[in-house]
């Protein structure tokens, strides 16, 4: 029993971090198994995918609470492992006339790393040097043989199946795991492709398609990743390196905490912790720590750090260049269906293989040759997936006639037995591809801190400035271009009209955030007065300061960023241990 005359010290943490995603998560893991006493701060709520209470996954459609919507808390619907979304009630921001920005928030353990694709692809050597190669953009203060190891170890510990590319230098090669065969309709993309020239090859996903330790198994390929694997067959922060992390004894996880401003000393400018409003109490609340590490988001780091004021840092945290908030960018993102009579009437098998596509299309082209500095990757769908509520099987996209069982062109559609009969016919029969690419950073896409705003925890929100320039369009105009080819080398029929210049935001380029894989708004340099953090992550104003998301990336790269935030926060943490043996932080 305590005694109560004497009040205790409070606990003072080797390390605080904020944000338990896949730079959060790694850095808690890496810093556990190094014997750091850290605290793990997350603004959403427990989750672990093996629990009972939550297993969401081999659930049939109609045991959805509310047949598969979505709602607010639940953006991807019921079964989807997504606590959060665009919008969140008590969570507003804002856009400048004129501008647009969707901001997705994750408010869970694991945070967006639990409902993603599991695309894992390694930055390659020209991501690092797009400026030198192009005079476009900037360049990284590291290459890729700074990150190589890390990446390595990155394959190692958490697993992604998939093969090496020697025919595509800026696609390094890895440890991958088998990657699983072809579906038919990937067969059938795959030779497509070839006769036009486009490679379709094994995808990359951190999806463990052998077993690589006792404390996860391997996938059974029942194609329902995004509600959550009670295996741990796939990478998620959650399952794979928070809840382990925790499991050391060193990690002190608080959930349910809304970060609100890193603390510093008046004297020295130090950050001494994080001040934290609990969700269920509202009560502000401290806790203090020997270093910071901000990994709670791209835009969610840079409002933090800017809410982060003090009259030694009277612009926000570790902003003396001004920097911070600062090129903002997202990846573009275009998209197409189409229908391939080929694969009409189809026996019936299980199809489902992994969550996600077995094969892709990595940037195969030279943009010098091109009228858009940046390149894109394409992912595909398709293939007799479980149907669930709202499957409308296509049939009203055809818009005209079909070739019947007699080989007589019909109506698609209609009601009754034939309508239950051309389900059946179309079903599978369809094929889907989305262009991910790679934007010019610009200074002026931004976000600021809101000065009329707060949210309902009284943290200023953030207000965004943004629009795509014309290489982004330009590269959407070339995605669909491609897309198109694709579908009719299979024989296909592309559905619905082919998106023109005043389709969404010109070519069906996606608005801005939809995308979901932003960075940039912390961004690291060798220049302390462009950049906010130097090359390892570590604020150039505040030594025990770093930010381990994807905010210091000074540009995105035509490849999902989630293997670099991982790569990255390993070799961020890393260098920290390091420095503190060396007693220099």
């Amino acid at each position: 029993m305590d005694t109560p005359q004497i009040k205790k010290a409070p606990t003072v943490y080797d390390v605080a971090i904020v944000g338990s995603g896949a730079g959060g998560g790694m850095a808690a893991y890496t810093l556990a198994k190094a014997g750091a006493k850290v605290v793990l701060l997350e603004a959403g709520g427990y989750y672990d995918p093996a629990d009972p209470k939550y297993i969401t996954q081999l659930k049939w459609p109609w045991e959805s609470p509310r047949r598969g919507a979505s709602t607010e808390a639940r953006s991807g619907g019921d079964f989807d492992a997504a606590w959060g979304g665009w919008e969140i009630e008590g969570e507003p921001y804002s856009t400048v006339a004129g501008t647009e920005f969707g901001w997705f928030r994750s408010r869970m353990l694991g945070g967006r790393t639990n409902h993603w694709g599991r695309i894992s692809l390694r930055f390659g050597p020209d991501d690092f040097r797009r400026r030198s190669i192009t005079g476009v953009g900037d360049d990284w203060p590291i290459a890729y043989e700074d990150m190589k190891p890390f990446y390595d170890k990155t394959d190692k510990l958490i697993g992604v199946f998939g093969t090496n590319l020697p025919d595509f230098p800026n696609e390094p090669d890895g440890f991958f795991l088998p990657p699983p065969k072809p579906r038919l309709h990937e067969l059938m993309l795959r030779k497509a492709g070839k006769s036009i020239g486009i490679p379709v090859v094994p995808s990359r996903l951190s999806i463990l398609t052998k077993p690589i330790n006792n404390e996860r198994g391997q996938c059974f390929y029942c194609h329902q990743c995004n509600r959550g694997c009670q295996a741990y067959a796939d990478f998620s922060a959650s399952s794979v390196l928070c809840i382990p992390a925790v499991k050391t004894g060193n990690v002190t996880l608080v959930n349910g905490a809304m970060a609100r401003e890193v603390l510093t000393d008046p004297q020295t400018g130090l950050a001494t912790g994080v001040s934290y409003v609990d969700k269920a109490t509202l009560q502000e609340i401290t806790v203090r720590a020997k270093a910071v590490m901000v990994a709670a988001s791209t835009c969610e780091s840079a409002r933090l750090l800017l809410n982060s004021k003090s009259s030694r840092f009277p612009t926000g945290l570790a902003n003396s260049s001004g920097v911070i908030g600062k090129y903002l960018n997202d990846s573009t993102g275009a998209s197409r269906s189409g229908f391939v009579p080929a694969l009409m009437d189809r026996k019936r098998y299980n199809e489902d293989g992994v969550g996600g596509m077995h094969v892709f299309t990595p940037w195969w082209l030279d943009n010098k040759k091109l009228d858009f500095p940046r390149g894109y990757h394409i992912e595909y769908g398709g293939g007799m997936g479980m149907p669930g509520y709202g499957f409308g099987g296509g049939i009203e996209s055809l818009n005209g006639k079909i070739p019947g069982r007699d080989g007589q062109m019909k109506q698609a559609g209609g009601y009754g037995k034939g309508l239950k009969d051309d389900y059946r016919r179309f079903y599978g029969a369809y094929i889907s591809m989305a262009g991910r690419g790679e934007p010019v950073p610009l200074e002026s896409n931004y976000c600021e801190i809101d000065p009329t705003r707060v949210d309902k925890y009284g943290i200023p929100t953030l207000r965004f400035h943004y629009k795509w320039s014309d290489y982004e369009v330009k590269q959407a105009k070339h995605m669909q271009d491609t897309f198109e080819e694709i579908i009719h080398a299979m024989g296909g029929i592309a559905l619905g009209s082919k998106p023109g210049p005043d389709s969404g935001h010109g070519y069906g380029l996606a608005a801005p955030g939809r995308i979901i894989h932003e960075v940039g708004t912390v961004r690291m340099g060798n220049d302390p007065q462009k950049s906010a953090l130097n090359k390892f992550q570590q604020a150039h104003d505040v030594k025990n300061l770093f930010v381990v998301d994807a905010a210091p990336f000074p540009t995105q790269g035509d490849k999902n960023v989630t293997w670099t935030i991982l790569a990255a926060s390993m070799r961020a943490s890393e260098y920290f241990i390091d420095q503190v043996k060396q007693k220099n932080i």
